[in-house]
């Protein structure tokens, strides 16, 4: 009764929590209570090599060395055993544990009793438990059957701390490398805010006011002035920077696999739910989820993500019962919101549920002062990328860069100098400073800059009576007519030359009416 009890022991510790060292501790008080011993130890297997993890009975200096097989027989023999081994009392085959028992006062006598069981796990040796007796006849009443019991347990013991260290140290790694891609992303990241200009002193200032607040926020601006590194600022200004900031391009979503990708699904749910998948207002759960392009998301979802945001809870497609989650959402788009819900494309209560607090993104022309810090940064950037010597813009370039209209704002400017700089590199000694003329300029821009700066002919003045969306919308209209006429009516080509992603291109070209 008192063996089948030491073997539950050891069987319930495989579903506790334990650290390592318990787990081995209880363990070798279980063995005692079975095997009558002076001494056990709990050894770990690796590349002909033994070392002890646990022991009870030995010597101190018992567990500082290691044992290699080879250089002991009976170690050996254990290790290519399938079966727990007694060896007999009179055997003459060295003990490694001879000398080493604590329980001998002269420290000189020979172990009589010894017996070993391989802790085998799938086929694979893992490591060696061993028992030993100055009674030459402290085993004759164990059983085999108790001892290949123990055997197996002892291996999936020492399996499950192995996997469990394994996992611990795994966790921990990822967290750190984790931690460190971060912090290096939120350095690269605060480049984008780079400015001094009054513009950007108040964007700075909404977001150190916005960002602890936890509330929902919704960010506007105009393609490519920089909303989603706002959002990035948002979330590292908040209690929940050590969380992960979640993105979703709702104008790549297409209806189809939209309420997957947001809510998740159950295996079975439809054709190709293979697999339980967690959407990604789950997997944001203590972090933030930042909804880009929120314009975009088809109507169909609108209700389901507001009930998501009103009541804090998900629905998987396909489940039967909600999931509750923490999640704060920033959202962002470049339309006319409240045109859009005018206009029934958009859900007013859910326009109203996301527009808790406004952070509104300027454009580059209004803070041209901006321009001469962020080209640095990017013909930095081209510096580094395109492996070519320092760069360096003449004054006059940076005077036609700082006059530019930038209809794409930032990202705009950021293509336009990369394409700067590869032109002037042409012929330039590989390390030899990369200097942007003027001329330069004009055949990195495609908009009425580069008319100032060559013989092109200016684009039609814009100053009318028109609202300024409809100037807006007619200039974003000229500028993609063109860039698909340049590009044979390829219209992967021509978001590429206006620096957009093409379902991006698309979309706005369908809200123009070019499509």
């Amino acid at each position: 009764m008192a063996n089948l009890e030491a073997l539950l022991s050891v069987a319930l510790d495989l579903t506790t929590s334990l650290g390592a060292e318990d787990r081995y501790r209880r363990l070798l008080e279980a063995v005692r209570q079975v095997v009558p011993c002076d001494a056990a130890c709990l050894m770990r297997y690796r590349d002909g090599v033994l070392v002890p993890l646990a022991a009870h009975g030995l010597a101190p200096e018992a567990l500082g060395r290691t044992y290699r097989a080879r250089e002991h027989p009976r170690l050996d023999i254990l290790c290519h055993a399938a079966a727990p081994v007694r060896f007999p009392p009179d055997a003459d085959l060295p003990d490694p544990f001879d000398g080493l028992l604590a329980s001998d006062a002269t420290s000189l006598a020979h172990v009589h009793a010894c017996l070993g069981c391989p802790l085998r796990v799938e086929g694979a040796l893992l490591g060696l438990l061993t028992a030993d007796a100055l009674d030459p006849r402290a085993f004759e009443r164990v059983d085999e059957e108790t001892l290949s019991w123990l055997s197996a347990l002892a291996g999936a013991a020492v399996r499950t701390s192995q996997l469990i260290d394994a996992l611990e140290h795994s966790a921990e790694r990822l967290g750190l490398v984790a931690d460190d891609l971060r912090r290096a992303a939120e350095r690269e990241r605060g480049a984008g805010l780079l400015g001094t200009s009054p513009a950007m002193e108040k964007l700075r200032d909404e977001i150190a006011l916005v960002g602890p607040s936890d509330l929902t926020v919704l960010i506007t601006g105009e393609t490519g002035a920089g909303k989603e590194l706002v959002a990035r600022a948002v979330h590292a200004a908040s209690a929940r920077r050590g969380e992960p900031l979640l993105h979703v391009n709702c104008a790549a979503l297409p209806e189809s696999v939209a309420e997957s990708e947001l809510f998740g699904h159950v295996r079975g749910a439809f054709t190709g739910a293979e697999h339980h998948r967690p959407g990604k207002l789950e997997v944001a759960d203590g972090g933030t989820l930042f909804l880009d392009e929120i314009g975009e998301l088809p109507l169909s979802i609108q209700p389901k993500l507001l009930r998501a945001l009103q009541e804090g809870e998900v629905q998987r497609v396909g489940a039967d019962r909600s999931l509750r989650v923490d999640v704060r959402v920033i959202a962002a788009t470049n339309r006319d919101i409240e045109k859009e819900v005018a206009e029934g494309r958009f859900r007013a209560d859910l326009f109203h549920r996301l527009n808790v607090v406004r952070v509104a993104v300027p454009p580059l022309r209004e803070r041209r002062s901006d321009i001469p810090l962020l080209a640095g940064h990017f013909c930095d950037e081209a510096r580094a990328r395109l492996g070519v010597g320092p760069v360096r813009l003449t004054p006059a370039a940076r005077a036609l860069l700082v006059s530019g209209s930038w209809p794409g704002n930032v990202r705009e400017l950021e293509n336009t100098l990369f394409r700067m700089v590869l032109q002037a590199s042409r012929g330039v000694p590989r390390g030899a400073p990369v200097v942007v003329e003027p001329g330069h300029v004009g055949a990195g821009l495609p908009s009425a800059v580069a008319g100032r700066g060559s013989e092109a002919p200016e684009e039609a003045p814009l100053h009318t009576e028109a609202p300024l969306h409809a100037q807006v919308d007619a200039f974003q209209r000229g500028l993609i007519q063109r860039a698909v006429a340049q590009h044979d009516g390829n219209w992967a080509a021509a978001a590429r030359s206006l620096g957009m992603h093409r379902s991006n291109l698309h979309h706005l070209a369908k809200r123009l009416g070019l499509r």
